[in-house]
């Protein structure tokens, strides 16, 4: 082996109490829910530049990060891209969507409007890299992006910033509006701000399926 091993530079320490601490996490993340009420206050770009700090610590295939996260808080780029998203979202519900699947959305409440989209003050646009920008390969890209993803709303959920994963598919507008290399494939939509006061969520999305339906175990 030719890799150079340092000493673990910053080791977080051990918890005196992991159940304790879990129980205190859990009880954060369990408040979270998929929001489409947003509040017209702004949230400052330090904000939103530690929430990207935080998530792009994730692991990675091989290292390589194969992220962006294209931040958007101007209002024209904002309505360009809830125009092309309903636009989108329209032919979804239309055409695309199979019955099953309208059927399984309808306790959900969504549809082709997306205000959201220009109500939340940032909308941040997580792109996977296909290749590094210097050309190089990358590994398990939806894994290590997708992981990126998690710690990203993980983040937001500690501060009580409200999240939303928007998926319009397909999502190519995104490449254009945002002007991205060809090498960046647009992954998913979050918008970010603080829940509008009186803020409504689905009563279908309130459940969570319980630990035995979730996991399984050898011992």
């Amino acid at each position: 082996m030719t890799a150079a091993f340092v000493p673990y530079p910053d080791p977080q320490a051990r918890s005196a109490d992991p159940v304790a601490d879990l129980q205190a996490l859990h009880d954060t993340l369990r408040r979270r829910r998929s929001v489409r009420e947003f509040s017209t206050e702004p949230v400052e770009r330090e904000v939103i530049e530690w929430l990207v700090r935080c998530a792009a610590t994730a692991p990675s295939g091989a290292n390589k990060q194969p992220w962006r996260f294209v931040c958007v808080s101007n209002p024209v780029l904002k309505q360009r891209i809830r125009a092309a998203a309903e636009a989108e979202e329209r032919a979804f519900y239309a055409t695309r969507a199979s019955a099953r699947w309208l059927a399984d959305l309808e306790p959900l409440g969504t549809d082709a409007d997306k205000a959201f989209l220009e109500a939340a003050p940032w909308l941040v646009v997580l792109f996977k890299l296909t290749r590094g920008d210097d050309g190089s390969q990358v590994y398990y890209a939806d894994e290590s992006v997708g992981i990126a993803a998690g710690m990203f709303l993980a983040a937001a959920q500690q501060v009580g910033l409200a999240t939303l994963t928007h998926t319009p598919s397909p999502m190519g507008f995104l490449q254009e509006i945002l002007t991205r290399e060809r090498h960046e494939k647009p992954y998913l939509l979050i918008p970010v701000g603080w829940r509008a006061d009186g803020c409504r969520v689905p009563q279908a999305a309130l459940d969570k399926k319980p630990l035995e339906s979730v996991s399984v175990w050898f011992t």
